[in-house]
């Protein structure tokens, strides 16, 4: 019987939860700020790892910036990463922004603003459908 949870995918949840940790407690740039791990695809082979970062309170234009601080420190996140996890080999790590929270964000907005608007509309005609008390 096939398991339910492939080993690539273990080791990328467990993964995650050690650069979260890194993130959180050991990595101290003030060019990165307050950032989540989203998510982490592995490979089959356990080489290679994307992990997606998201990035709250910072302006889309130092979003870039933070990346690149991120995927030149790969070689401390593996470190730290290799002490914690029982691997073999630790894979690589490439860090990628993740914009599902940015984009959801917006979405939830546009929504809210046409349901208000759409409520406003249906209170309008409403008003204009009842006829004046006074008048009869």
């Amino acid at each position: 019987m096939a398991r339910l949870f492939s080993r690539s995918r273990r080791v990328a949840e467990q993964l995650q939860k050690e650069i979260a940790e890194v993130l959180q407690r050991e990595f101290k740039d003030p060019r990165v700020g307050f950032v989540t791990v989203s998510g982490v695809d592995l490979s089959n082979d356990l080489m290679y790892s994307k992990v997606y970062v998201t990035f709250l309170n910072m302006e889309k234009d130092k979003i870039g910036e933070a990346v690149k601080v991120l995927n030149g420190a790969v070689g401390f996140f593996r470190s730290m990463v290799g002490k914690k996890m029982k691997l073999r080999v630790v894979p690589n790590i490439t860090f990628v922004y993740d914009d599902t929270l940015v984009k959801g964000m917006e979405l939830s907005e546009l929504i809210t603003k046409s349901v208000r608007h759409d409520h406003e509309l249906q209170e309008q005609n409403q008003e204009k459908q009842q006829p004046d008390v006074d008048e009869q």
